[in-house]
């Protein structure tokens, strides 16, 4: 169970950052017509999202929804992000997992494929080819 889980944050992390890597840093504010954030927004909350849901449902400490002002640059989104994965998977490997610890890990990795998929279609709308998925 556990290096499943293990081995499935890893495919998220990897395809995350080469979701972030593809887009151009000139488009990186880049908003679909009539949508909501830039695509540097949106690496933005899934960032955030990481810390929050660690902090709440991993680690089990209540934690108000509060992001910090986005980073800007592509360099800076992804350095940011990496950190962010790094960071839950060194909170992972330092917890007793339990049921809770699962259910907090996989509500991450939900959160982090819904807004990945949003990355993806701002991609798309730009013309450019998302990388393969992998699973």
């Amino acid at each position: 169970m556990k290096e499943h889980a293990l081995s499935t944050l890893e495919t998220s992390m990897k395809y995350t950052l080469d979701v972030a890597a593809a887009m151009p840093e000139k488009a990186y504010h880049f908003r679909p017509e009539n949508g909501g954030w830039d695509f540097s927004e949106l690496m933005n909350h899934i960032t955030y999202g990481i810390y929050w849901w660690q902090e709440n449902y991993v680690k089990n400490q209540e934690t108000a929804w509060d992001p910090p002002a986005p980073k800007n640059g592509k360099q800076s989104v992804i350095a940011c992000l990496s950190d962010a994965y790094t960071d839950l998977k060194s909170t992972l490997g330092s917890v007793k997992w339990n049921d809770r610890v699962l259910q907090g890990l996989y509500a991450t990795l939900d959160h982090i494929t819904h807004h990945r998929g949003q990355a993806v279609v701002y991609l798309r709308c730009s013309g450019i080819e998302p990388p393969e998925y992998v699973y």
